[in-house]
């Protein structure tokens, strides 16, 4: 009797029912494919049959529940020609992950899992914050909880640790609305990181794009991931995810064989049409996904819309997301992967987030994505940096990525919220290592201090590294306020990388993408030794809740109104608008960013930049009729206080910023 029933080619992947489960893949150069079925106890194979039906492309067999259902461990072996000089790769002695699989055991080598997908979600709800209220911080679930003294050792690390109550409130004293988790789709690490002792850390080497992770998991990465997600929700939360739909551990050609490859390599994957053994290499990992092809668009289509329906989550963040939307002549803005993703029902009210770059020719391409989309602005992070620096000729650099960048979003209805604004994220310096080293310092990755970013425009305020002088010690603290004031008084969405709000360190290394260790855990107990800092970061985020003039939907233009009001007047020191002379002098290192609000003529907030070494006397605009300014906070000082300012003039400290409001 044959064990495998004719079954559907929809959907795809392994699907459990009354009649039991469904296998359907896709393999369109395949001449056979066979489904393996794995003893769940001892791993070892039990049997291999083949899908007894092809409908067009997909291969699709039915197993009954007498012999499968949840918990069925599983791969497909796919028969055709083994032909690299025409794209082809079929290697049936290789068992192939699902692309579709939404499990994965927990040991290796990784196998499918028939997963139980029922779930008591309880009252759960998306939170669905506006994009004006948003702010994200963006996190790595094993590095968050590693070290937390308050989560049980079994769940450190894990997506349960992110569910005990005092994580949970750290976040929300913060003012938190969104994480930004780090890749949580199943990941393996590239076997050069480990034949020299490393792992891959941050997970951008994905192999099962619907498979949650199991490194995070104790027992059920499914059930655990889900409960992570009701859990934030519970808390006003939302969860985005970092994901990875670029390339994949598969590598170049000379990688591991692992699932898309030997299912149907010259579809899924883009490859040099001069040769065609050989992949684009177009994100620096070997390999680049073929998103041009309709059926890896529908791929990954499915893959958000599970994440979405079935996981909960409430967006996503792309890495290299211009790879997504590129054909044979580069990034296309009118991409079918921009129109189908806006025309899946599901996905039309979550958070899009593009990492708008990737290393191939004409890769960079801030500000190109459509309506509906937000990108991780580096320009913003650039422009902050060198001018906290002390870089000079920066001041209208600055003033545009203070007013939301409308000279990169000011296109086809864009709004400000287009752009998410960051100092520091995981790629990079951490904002306490950003003030205390001018140079990367990443001897601990054994690549002799090669990798990672030379363009940090850090600034080390005078000693490299650690330090017992004061003097320092105090104007690197100032440093840090200064750049996390900024983000929050600035227009756009605001993004906190973890730890920086308590001076997170990683001894300088930029590139810590293989430190699964102190180097890239979050170290609580700085949390106690900064806690100014931390109560400094709640203060931004209740002053940025608590006026709508600094989360804006509209870009600030500086033009008057009919009625004679502006959104912003930029001022000098002397108390008048800049002239252009001004905004084109290297040596002006001092603004005034005077906000009105409606149809008022005097502006309630007056944000005062001083990034001079040298104190200065700020003239004063008038301040609402019978009312004087009031100081929300002076970054020269460890602790802010309210000050009641009476005279024309305000004495603000070399390096500092100043919040007053009338």
């Amino acid at each position: 009797m044959k064990l495998l029933q004719a079954g559907s080619p929809r959907p795809l992947g392994a699907t459990s029912t009354k009649r039991g489960v469904n296998f359907a893949v896709f393999a369109s150069h395949a001449t056979r494919v066979e489904l393996v079925l794995f003893d769940p106890v001892s791993g070892q194979e039990q049997g291999r049959y083949d899908l007894p039906s092809r409908s067009g492309d997909v291969w699709h067999g039915l197993v009954p529940a007498r012999r499968a259902g949840p918990g069925t461990i599983y791969a497909f072996c796919a028969h055709g020609p083994s032909q690299p000089d025409r794209g082809h790769r079929y290697d049936p002695t290789i068992a192939l992950l699902d692309p579709y699989a939404r499990g994965l055991t927990l040991a290796e080598p990784l196998r499918a899992r028939v997963i139980e997908p029922s779930f008591d979600w309880g009252a759960d709800r998306p939170p669905a914050v506006p994009w004006r209220d948003t702010f994200i911080y963006e996190l790595h679930v094993k590095g968050y909880t590693q070290l937390h003294p308050d989560v049980p050792e079994a769940w450190r690390g894990k997506y349960l640790g992110l569910t005990v109550p005092s994580v949970l409130a750290h976040l929300k004293s913060l003012g938190v609305t969104a994480v930004e988790l780090m890749p949580c789709q199943a990941f393996l690490s590239e076997q050069f990181l480990l034949d020299r002792g490393f792992k891959n850390y941050w997970g951008y080497n994905s192999v099962a794009w619907f498979a949650p992770a199991t490194q995070y998991a104790v027992a059920d990465p499914e059930r655990e991931f889900k409960s992570m997600v009701r859990a934030l929700h519970s808390a006003g939360i939302e969860v985005l995810l970092d994901v990875v739909f670029n390339h994949t551990a598969e590598g170049n050609e000379l990688g591991p064989t692992l699932s898309l490859r030997g299912l149907d390599n010259a579809v899924y994957y883009r490859l040099i049409k001069q040769d065609l053994r050989y992949y684009e290499n177009l994100t620096g990992c070997g390999n680049t996904v073929n998103c041009e092809h309709p059926v890896v668009r529908a791929l990954i289509v499915d893959c958000l819309k599970y994440w979405v329906q079935e996981m909960h989550v409430d967006g996503f963040r792309f890495d290299l997301g211009t790879i997504c939307a590129r054909d044979a002549n580069g990034f296309n803005e009118n991409s079918p992967f921009f129109k189908a993703v806006r025309s899946e029902p599901s996905l039309a009210f979550v958070k899009l987030i593009a990492e708008p770059w990737d290393v191939g020719l004409g890769g960079y391409q801030l500000g190109r994505f459509p309506v509906g989309w937000s990108e991780w602005n580096d320009r913003y992070r650039d422009s902050v940096r060198a001018f906290w620096r002390g870089d000079g000729g920066k001041l209208g650099e600055l003033a545009g990525r203070l007013a939301g960048s409308s000279d990169i979003f000011h296109h086809s209805g864009r709004k400000p919220t287009a752009g998410i604004n960051f100092i520091s994220a995981h790629d990079g310096f951490t904002l306490a290592d950003l003030v205390a080293y001018n140079d990367r310092h990443n001897e601990a990755n054994g690549e002799d201090n090669a990798d990672g970013s030379s363009h940090n425009l850090s600034w080390n305020c005078g000693v490299e590294g650690p330090t017992a002088d004061a003097a320092v010690t105090r104007l690197r603290r100032r440093q840090q306020r200064n750049l996390l004031a900024t983000l929050f008084l600035s227009q756009g969405v605001p993004m906190l990388q973890a730890g920086d709000e308590f001076g997170r360190t990683q001894q300088g290394n930029n590139n810590a993408y293989c430190q699964d260790n102190a180097i890239s855990w979050v170290d609580w107990s700085l949390a106690a030794l900064h806690q100014n800092l931390i109560e400094f970061v709640q203060l931004l985020v209740a002053l940025r809740r608590r006026h709508p003039e600094l989360r804006r939907e509209t870009f600030l233009k500086g033009t008057s109104s009919r009625a004679g009001a502006k959104d912003v007047t930029w001022l000098n020191v002397r108390g008048v608008e800049m002239s252009q002379t001004e905004w084109l002098d290297d040596g002006v290192r001092t603004l005034g960013v005077w906000l009105g609000r409606g149809n008022q003529a005097a502006g309630r907030l007056l944000i005062l930049l001083n990034g001079s070494h040298l104190d200065q006397q700020f003239v004063l605009p008038p301040a609402a009729t019978g009312t004087d300014w009031i100081v929300r906070f002076d970054t020269a000082f460890e602790q802010p206080e309210e000050i009641r300012v009476v005279s024309e003039h305000y004495p603000i400290g070399a390096r500092s910023v100043v919040l007053l409001e009338a």
